[in-house]
């Protein structure tokens, strides 16, 4: 068996992504539980594997499954610009399991203020995990952001779920069962931009189709995020809007009536890259890009998670 050509695009998924299909094993992949079980050993493998196909160098018996793995793996666990390690609860892997758990009991606790402040509160610091995790772009940035990003996120989630809730007290429960949904998308419209403000101040890097780098975007940055917290709410409806309405009307039958342990399992069960024309960018990037690459009509971009 002859060596692996190095004419492999890893740079995109591995799947067709203009098919359902296609997109839906590139996702499956990508969220796959099973690789946060992997050990440091494991993944710095793959991260040497795929570093060194990028450099021209193909490792000794190396297969197009085994790179692809490998590049699945590597996506999963470090950041596209920096390169670091992402901790494991900020990892695209650990999605699943942890959206599962805290969303099922903010639906299932909503009742009581200290439950579903609590449960508000971990939300919260969940998701300041992730959107540091998987910001767009390698610009640092500070504890003081950090903290303040956090701290206005939880306030904000907290206090409309409190204000919704003594609102909806005289109305029919299923409307008390939406508070949890309106606090998170609340919550998003704050998070995701305070943790994220430092994109906002040096742009992220935009590249032409090959990856390589043109320069760094404001108005790139300001579409990601602006991206990034509509598809945050929408993604948030399936397990936040859908199960409130089946479950009110599964509690009114006499099955789990009589059995009202079921309802917390069933509570829990029910629960990439973008571009950007250059005609869009800020008129010195604009004009540095048209000099250097004058037949460049659009960039691309990391919008983040």
């Amino acid at each position: 068996m002859g060596e692996l050509p190095l004419d492999i695009n890893i740079q995109e998924p591995r799947w067709d992504q203009r098919t359902f299909l296609g997109r839906a094993r590139h996702f499956f992949t990508v969220t796959d539980p099973r690789n946060l079980l992997l050990s440091g050993a494991q993944l710095e493998a793959s991260r040497n594997i795929v570093q060194n196909y990028r450099a021209g160098i193909v490792t000794p018996g190396l297969t197009e499954d085994q790179l692809w793995r490998a590049k699945y793996v590597y996506d999963s666990a470090f950041h596209p610009d920096t390169g670091e390690k992402v901790v494991l609860i900020g990892r695209m892997s650990a999605q699943v399991p942890m959206n599962m758990t805290i969303t099922g009991c903010m639906l299932i606790f909503y009742r009581q203020t200290p439950t579903v402040v609590f449960w508000q509160w971990l939300n919260q610091s969940f998701n300041a995990v992730v959107n540091y995790s998987n910001r767009s772009g390698d610009a640092p940035i500070t504890v003081r952001q950090l903290g303040m990003a956090y701290v206005s996120a939880t306030t904000g989630a907290v206090a409309t779920a409190l204000g919704l809730k003594s609102l909806t007290k005289h109305l029919p429960p299923l409307v008390g069962r939406f508070v949890p949904f309106a606090a998170v998308a609340a919550a998003n419209c704050i998070n995701i931009p305070l943790m994220r403000q430092r994109e906002l101040q040096v742009g992220i890097p935009v590249t032409n189709e090959q990856g390589q780098r043109l320069g760094h975007s404001v108005a790139a940055a300001k579409k990601g995020i602006f991206q990034v917290v509509i598809s945050r709410i929408c993604m948030a409806i399936p397990a936040m809007a859908i199960p409130p309405v089946i479950m009110d009307t599964l509690e009114k039958k006499d099955f789990l009536k009589r059995r009202p342990w079921l309802g917390a399992p069933l509570q829990m069960g029910l629960v990439g890259f973008c571009s950007i024309h250059v005609s869009r960018l800020e008129p010195e990037l604009r004009a540095q890009i048209q000099e250097q690459n004058p037949s460049i009509e659009v960039v691309y971009y990391n919008k983040g998670l």
